[in-house]
């Protein structure tokens, strides 16, 4: 292809990338799933499980697939696009993330967070070893401690992006429940990023990466909060004029997004967690309103569909074609619920949260949708699982996500929940942007 060839196929996957989205929103707003879910799904119907399945040749035309080469020409261009859409929106999610909030609520967010990492790695870690042992699910040279460490983060991980979605859905931002389920989901998928640097270090033979990712994660965080943030918030005087953002703030803004979301990417932390923490980083008040303001719009309804749809052309339900794969996904299902869902509520009842918000964070905790997805990927890509145990855990990332609004909204219900500070200020775009969704 030529480039205005390749220019061309790139609007047409837009194209229906945004339409198939919206049509499949539709469908899901129906069943109470907020536009979010219906974007994973949609993402996964346009790849091979169901638009490959029914169509092989015009999804391979449409999303060229090359299994040596990963990806080929207009495919490759959605790579660069979806990663920039999900460093945009989780950026979004630090200047929401309020830090007087998590400080106020900092211990329940940390039981949460120690709950739903040791109870899910434990029962992952069960599971790989008898996987290890009773199946050929790892290949041969996958060793059993890395078999146990791997299955053991992805249970741990929960959906950051696709949680902060649903949270601003149910319009649970600023609540007790928003703001417990978001710090320790924070907590939690930064900690399962490192136990998946481990598992890669000791399958390469490299422990150097382990602790550039470790090692690297805390120093950005610390300096961030500690030197970044103090900087920020003297210079305003630059940032804000005549009482809003200037076009040099807005520049400033995205340049560090994009410089965080860089260097965590760099040291193995996915990008998200650079850009999440640059956000929080942001002074409160004109900085953040405005910020949000200019970037969400665009953000959410153009660029973050493409990360779900990128992320869903590598997945293949159909892997899963036996009665004993079936019994190993209900095996993994139950123990990711069972890990997840049920340790967070108990946790955080035992902090003194109400029985029926517990219920709420048990319920948001227990989705793990497309960040799963990714670890899932960088597993099967390095040859330490198979593609039938890819599948199972796909299986696993799309049920525990479909469940988590329907049995929010039957356990927990609608109404008014404990707020914990006063909300952020509101702005136009964004309240006329969640009445749309």
């Amino acid at each position: 292809m030529n480039n205005v060839q390749l220019a061309v196929h790139f609007f047409l996957q837009i194209a229906v990338i945004l339409l198939f989205s919206r049509l499949v929103g539709a469908v899901a707003l129906r069943f109470g799933q907020p536009q979010v879910v219906a974007e994973m799904l949609a993402g996964v119907l346009l790849g091979p499980s169901l638009f490959g399945l029914l169509l092989p040749e015009w999804q391979q035309w449409l999303f060229p697939w090359d299994k040596a080469q990963k990806m080929r020409d207009a495919q490759s261009y959605l790579f660069p696009a979806s990663e920039l859409g999900l460093a945009l929106y989780m950026f979004i999610v630090g200047l929401e993330f309020r830090v007087d909030i998590v400080r106020r609520r900092f211990k329940s967010s940390l039981v949460v967070s120690i709950a739903g990492m040791v109870t899910p790695f434990i029962l992952g870690a069960a599971l790989g070893w008898v996987f290890f042992h009773h199946t050929r699910l790892f290949p041969e040279r996958t060793s059993l401690m890395e078999a146990m460490l791997f299955l053991g983060a992805a249970m741990c991980i929960t959906a950051f992006p696709v949680l902060a979605r649903i949270i601003h859905f149910k319009k649970l931002t600023g609540t007790v429940m928003g703001t417990v389920a978001l710090g320790a989901g924070a907590i939690d998928d930064a900690t399962a990023w490192c136990l998946l640097a481990v598992v890669l270090a000791s399958f390469e033979s490299n422990w150097n990466h382990a602790l550039l990712n470790a090692g690297g994660g805390v120093s950005y965080v610390a300096f961030i909060l500690l030197v970044m943030r103090p900087l920020l918030v003297r210079s305003q005087s630059f940032l804000v004029k005549n009482g809003a953002l200037t076009e040099a703030g807005l520049v400033v803004g995205l340049a560090l997004m994009a410089l965080g979301a860089a260097f965590t990417d760099l040291i193995g932390l996915h990008a998200v967690f650079g850009a999440f923490v640059m956000g929080a980083a942001m002074p409160r008040g004109i900085v953040v309103r405005d910020l949000i303001a200019r970037i969400e719009p665009l953000t959410v309804a153009l660029l973050l569909p493409l990360f779900f749809t990128y992320s869903g052309l590598n997945t293949k339900i159909g892997l899963l074609d036996s009665t004993f794969l079936w019994l190993m996904c209900g095996a993994v299902l139950a123990a990711a619920i069972f890990g997840k869902g049920v340790a967070c509520w108990l946790a955080a009842r035992l902090t003194d949260i109400s029985s029926r918000e517990a219920l709420g964070i048990g319920t948001l905790m227990n989705a793990r949708g497309l960040m799963e997805l990714i670890i899932i990927n960088i597993g099967l890509q390095r040859g330490i699982i198979s593609p039938a145990l890819f599948a199972t855990l796909v299986i696993m990332a799309v049920v525990t996500t479909l469940m988590a609004s329907p049995i929010f909204d039957r356990l927990v219900g609608t109404g008014t929940y404990q707020p914990v500070a006063e909300p952020l200020p509101d702005t136009g775009a964004r309240d006329e942007l969640e009445v749309s969704r």
